[in-house]
């Protein structure tokens, strides 16, 4: 038999799946070893001056663990060449502009969504006075864009780690694990203070719903990336606008009930996509594989 027609050999099977551990073993290894101090000093720790204003400022590094392992893992196996074909990635805009609907509306309108419902049901609207400075939007995006997570994060959980689940499990599933794994890692900021955003200041009592969320929110990044050709670009600008529409536009973390249609809302966006486009690939064109 001609050996070019048979399975890829066991070793890079092994290899691919080794890497995937690695990276999620070095993301949660150098996200963690910045974000545990701040509890400790929270605690009553002492530590040295210098270290607890670095921990407890602004210029924490704990959100690069996943841009750490997705960059380092990929010079270690496939070098220089490897940086550079993963950052293009990261500039890749070669995709179908009906793609940028989703990508930059769909979260506020789900958000603004849920808000509305909530005011309609009688709570009250967190202050929304940004819509009276427009201009300001903007500077959010690219702020949250390059410091708020998804510069630091999609390099990583898409870019890397997407691409080696679906190798072998359906889009669904590992839409589904990788939102587990997200959720866990933001785990230790449940016990911060602020910073992170006003969701985490309730503390485990939003872990599950965490969990729940964030998978949901893992099945429409999947579905952004595979239809914009793997585009880390794509998914770049839908975490920003997520971020944006979330925390800026529409907090709907400010209003309890919010949360509930919020919730809601994403799940009937997951359910409408997997059904048009397939558990599968989440794409309708069933040949779709992962490229290398």
């Amino acid at each position: 038999m001609n050996s070019n027609t048979t399975q890829p050999p066991e070793p890079v099977q092994v290899s691919e799946k080794r890497n995937l551990y690695l990276f999620f073993i070095i993301t949660f290894l150098f996200s963690w070893f910045f974000w545990i101090p701040p509890i400790l000093i929270g605690q009553g720790i002492p530590f040295p001056s210098i270290l607890a204003d670095f921990f407890l400022g602004p210029f924490n590094l704990g959100a690069w663990g996943p841009f750490v392992a997705a960059f380092l893992l990929t010079y270690y196996n496939k070098g220089k060449n490897g940086v550079i074909q993963l950052l293009k990635r990261g500039v890749d805009y070669k995709f179908h502009k009906i793609w940028y609907l989703p990508i930059l509306l769909l979260m506020p309108f789900i958000t603004g969504a849920a808000l509305l419902i909530a005011s309609v049901l009688g709570d009250p609207l967190p202050n929304l006075s940004i819509f009276y400075e427009p201009w300001l939007i903007l500077f959010w995006f690219f702020y949250l864009l390059l410091l708020g997570g998804p510069l630091q994060e999609e390099f990583g959980w898409r870019g890397y780690a997407l691409d080696r689940l679906q190798s072998s499990r359906s889009a669904l599933t590992s839409s589904i694990i990788l939102g587990v794994v997200w959720a866990v890692w933001h785990f230790p900021l449940n016990f911060g203070t602020g910073a992170a955003g006003p969701q985490y200041g309730m503390a485990l009592s939003l872990f599950i719903g965490a969990l729940i969320t964030m998978s949901l929110m893992s099945i429409l990044f999947t579905w952004i990336y595979n239809n914009t050709g793997r585009s880390i670009l794509a998914v770049l600008l839908f975490h920003a606008s997520l971020n944006l529409s979330t925390f800026i536009l529409f907090p709907v973390f400010e209003v309890q009930s919010a949360l509930l249609f919020y919730l809601i809302l994403m799940l009937v966006t997951v359910v409408m996509v997997l059904i048009i486009w397939g558990r599968k690939t989440l794409m309708k064109d069933k040949k779709f594989r992962v490229k290398e």
